[in-house]
């Protein structure tokens, strides 16, 4: 049975069986192709009935019978194009995918409506019509195929309101966009100029637009105020316009870096459907408009997931929580780029939940809103990132200012005299923001209308550096202010953590870089009457961050040679008697040698010596050839040395030897039996063992894996992720003492080389000890303790991480262009600066006493065209070094 359908209206009806239809969505021109995986790909010209050709792709993918469909839809400047990859996914996933290039962009004709329901939106409801007709596509009643759509931005806008119109859309999944566009573009009555200009430009200048919203541009951009008209136009390409006639499943995945369409939109869109009782979901992601992170892996499969739920109908897949939301934690040295993990609630708390009253102190001040406005306060720089209006498509490269903040860079600016702070004390505990925070202020001015722009600094130790939580900002234009007035004020909804010691600092500023503020000469003064207001979700918890999967493929031989090994363990083989001195010393290898095969003089290993204690997580490095991978065969039994001595525990180490049962051994992956559910998987590779069941320790291994309730189900219904969390349950079964890993971020995105991270970590942290072989340097400096450097089969240096990647104050300033001699001389003469070096793509900067916040202050004060500021990557320099010595 299909969720909210009522069959399609009579005219539609009507209109096919008069053949009227057909005419409409004639193909204009049409090709066929198909790629290397199975994909079929259908292009075709379709008409609309205002005589607009619209540019369509079609992607089928193997297999008999009808299927559900899914529509979609791009970001604003893009085309469809930049959905091939996506779409070719889902249709291997089973589904019919129809993409197309929306009115006035790429090989579509027609002017841009900013998703008019007369427009873009008929223009979606006639790709539905156009399904209906598919006999792949599966239909709830004649002319109504089951549909999903999804999209970015202006793509997630056209999906709520396509919704809205056309009751045969069944399941959405809306990513960073719009729910009120006046709102979005004139927030609390504030022309949000440069983000308005963006649209403008990007959509190719005014005269590809419809005439009226060009006009009423113009008419905005040159006052500087909006108007009636102007929100009463842009109310009409608003998803709340029709918020009650939306009743289908809806996933909301808004960004968290975004100045364009914040987190209120999403808080809004998600209350307004819940009332329409249908399942509704909100995912909080670490990237938007502004740039950042935009988890593009993750939120494709977690969109993938919830149309398997409520567009396929199946039960058994996993749509995820209610509330999940994307948290920060540590740096990662290679592109300086904010690591990740998720928070999850089984409820979306809203951005006012369970506040926390933080006192605020400091008298009325006055403030002036300079003559034109100029210069203004710096909060953000919209679309620095590469994300753009259209969204979805910024780089997952960390380039964007607005993701410094993540790295306790501040790059906000507010001038003396334009602007009041009041500050809390510092606070005796850390403290999670998870909301909107709100205080009330007094506001009396010399002209009737004032506009200020709200925001909360994260303030460190001593008042010496501030951060801007997501680099936002809340504008108000208060009305009457020349009378007084008293309101509360809702400053920007983020997710942030204030670690204890540090303070808050709110500020309104008389003036903002991205907004329009009145050309005319003002003075405010503003007090702050009551505490600020911080919401929290405590319900909202880091759990245990999915552990990754670089176990799920091992061959089933690979699980046969493991138990093998293990029942080679019980037997008894002579070997050397055991060291009751290194009883509880967990690796001690003693001059290791190993020759390759039939030569005399070349090692692959030559006098390796080094030992592991317990709690430790070694990293073992070095390029192709060093050894390692032969050192790690030599630990675990599978080839013996030519000389020297390996002892676990006290135990020499030789094939079949008993100690090998306290050793987890990792070289591929696992592989599991699809129609077995988790847990009869688990079971059955243990009794492969041989070893009693009581020895399993299933229930701490599944804790540490971090695996959830799917454990009962079959293991064919299990996403990737989950795939990866059971394989790493299954590793950790018997709880080894020893874990080794040989490259187990072979083959990972970032997301699960984080989770192996995370579970390298977790597993050490009860007392025993990991050796890991990689060649991510990045994830090796935050992971391991301890490091052993190997090059040609020989020892380079070992010991802890700190003392072998050194410490330094040095930053690389990445550029978005070149600069000049002079300039770089400029920011080397800056005090607290003691060395500025060229690189390939920007500056290396050693500071002296300049804090990394001031610095980047002083770059665009500078005029410093900066794209990226991150810390220097010293482990990577230490060891190209190490063995570039080595000869």
């Amino acid at each position: 049975m299909r969720l909210n359908k009522h069959g399609p209206p009579r005219w539609r009806a009507a209109l096919a069986s008069a053949g009227v239809l057909a005419a409409l969505l004639a193909p204009a021109g049409s090709a066929s192709a198909a790629d290397d995986s199975g994909v079929k790909r259908q292009d075709q010209i379709l008409r609309t009935g205002d005589g607009v050709r619209i540019d369509t792709s079609y992607f089928t993918a193997g297999g008999e019978g009808r299927r559900p469909a899914v529509l979609l839809a791009h970001g604003f400047g893009s085309t469809k194009a930049d959905l091939r990859d996506q779409a070719e996914k889902l249709a291997r996933n089973g589904y019919a995918v129809l993409t197309w290039t929306a009115r006035g962009f790429g090989g579509s004709t027609g002017r841009i409506g900013l998703n008019d329901p007369k427009g873009e939106v008929a223009d979606a409801s006639k790709l539905i019509d156009w399904l209906a007709e598919r006999p792949e596509v599966q239909l709830d009643a004649e002319g109504d195929p089951r549909v999903g759509m999804t999209g970015a931005s202006y793509g997630g806008a056209v999906s709520l309101l396509t919704a809205g119109h056309d009751d045969r859309v069944d399941v959405i999944a809306p990513l960073i966009t719009w729910w009120d566009f006046p709102e979005a573009l004139f927030p609390n009555g504030v022309f949000k100029k440069l983000w308005t200009g963006m649209f403008l430009s990007t959509g190719g200048g005014c005269e590809r637009f419809e005439a009226e919203l060009c006009a009423m541009y113009n008419r905005v951009a040159v006052s500087g105020k909006p108007d009636a008209k102007a929100a009463e136009l842009l109310a009409t390409r608003s998803p709340k316009s029709v918020a009650d006639r939306i009743k289908v499943p809806a996933l909301f995945v808004q960004g968290q870096q975004d100045s364009l369409f914040p987190l209120s939109h999403t808080d809004q869109a998600a209350k307004a459907l819940k009332k329409n009782g249908q399942p509704v979901a909100v995912d909080w992601m670490a990237g938007g408009h502004d740039g950042g992170n935009p988890e593009a892996a993750r939120v494709e499969q977690r969109v993938t997931d919830w149309f398997d739920r409520y567009l396929k109908q199946d039960e058994d897949a996993d749509p995820g929580p209610a509330f999940r939301v994307t948290r920060t934690g540590g740096v990662d040295s290679t592109n300086g780029a904010a690591q990740l993990r998720g928070a999850t609630g089984g409820s979306y708390p809203g951005l006012g939940h369970d506040p926390v009253r933080v006192p605020l102190s400091g008298r009325e001040q006055k403030v002036d809103n300079p003559a034109g406005a100029v210069p203004p306060a710096i909060s953000t720089l919209p679309g620095l990132g590469g994300g753009g209006p259209g969204g979805g498509e910024s780089a997952d490269d960390g380039s964007s200012l607005a993701r410094l903040s993540s790295l306790g860079v501040g790059v906000s600016f507010d001038f003396p005299g334009q602007h009041a702070r009041f500050d809390s004390a510092p606070l005796k505990k850390d403290l999670r923001i998870t909301g909107s925070p709100t205080v009330r202020v007094k506001v009396a001015a010399d002209t009737e209308d004032a506009v200020l722009f709200g925001k909360v600094y994260d303030v460190g130790p001593g008042g010496k550096s501030q951060v801007l939580p997501a680099q936002l900002v809340s504008p108000v234009r208060v009305t009457g202010a020349d009378q007084g007035r008293t309101l509360t004020l809702k400053l920007p909804a983020v997710d942030h953590e204030v670690r204890r010691g540090h303070s808050l600092r709110v500020v309104l500023s008389a003036t903002d870089l991205g907004y329009a503020s009145p050309a005319e000469p003002a003075t405010y003064r503003i007090a702050a009457e009551g505490d600020l207001h911080v919401p929290t979700a405590p319900a909202v918890r880091t759990a245990a961050t999915p552990l990754p999967a670089w176990v799920w493929a091992l061959p089933l031989g690979a699980a046969v040679l493991a138990a093998g090994l293990l029942l080679l363990g019980r037997r008894r083989t002579s070997a050397p008697p055991a060291d009751p001195e290194l009883a509880a010393v967990p690796l001690r290898i003693t001059g290791l040698s190993k020759k390759y095969a039939g030569s005399t003089d070349r090692y692959a290993v030559q006098d390796l010596s080094f030992g592991v204690e317990r709690g430790q997580v070694l990293g073992l490095l070095g390029p192709n050839g060093a050894g390692k991978t032969t050192t790690l065969r030599m630990l675990m039994g599978l080839i013996r040395p030519d000389e020297g001595e390996i002892r676990v525990f006290g135990q020499a180490v030789r094939p079949g030897a008993p100690v090998l049962s306290r050793v987890g051994a990792f070289v591929e992956g696992a592989g599991f039996l699809p129609h077995l559910s988790g847990r009869a998987n688990l079971d059955l590779y243990w009794q492969a063992t041989g070893r009693p069941a009581e020895d399993a320790h299933i229930e701490q291994a599944l804790e540490i894996a971090g695996l959830g309730g799917a454990l009962e189900r079959a293991v064919r219904t299990y996403s990737q992720g989950m795939r990866q969390r059971l394989a790493i349950a299954q590793a950790m079964l018997g709880l080894p003492d020893l874990l080794i890993l040989d490259e187990p971020t072979n083959g990972l995105d970032p997301p699960q080389i984080r989770e192996m991270r995370e579970v390298m970590i977790r597993y050490a942290s009860a007392g025993r000890t990991v050796i890991v072989s990689s060649h991510l340097l990045a994830e090796v400096e935050q992971t391991c303790t301890h490091l052993v450097v190997m090059d040609q089969g020989r020892l380079v240096q070992a010991g802890p991480v700190a003392e072998i990647a050194g410490s330094g104050d040095t930053l690389h300033v990445g550029l978005a262009a070149p600069v000049d001699a002079p300039l770089a001389d400029k920011v080397a003469a800056l005090d607290g600066i003691a060395a500025v070096d060229p690189t390939e793509n920007g500056l290396l900067v050693r500071l002296d006493g300049l804090g990394a916040d001031q610095l980047v202050v002083e770059l665009v004060r500078l005029g410093v065209p900066v794209s990226s500021v991150m810390p220097h990557r010293r482990l990577e320099d230490a060891f190209l070094t190490l063995i570039g010595g080595t000869g």
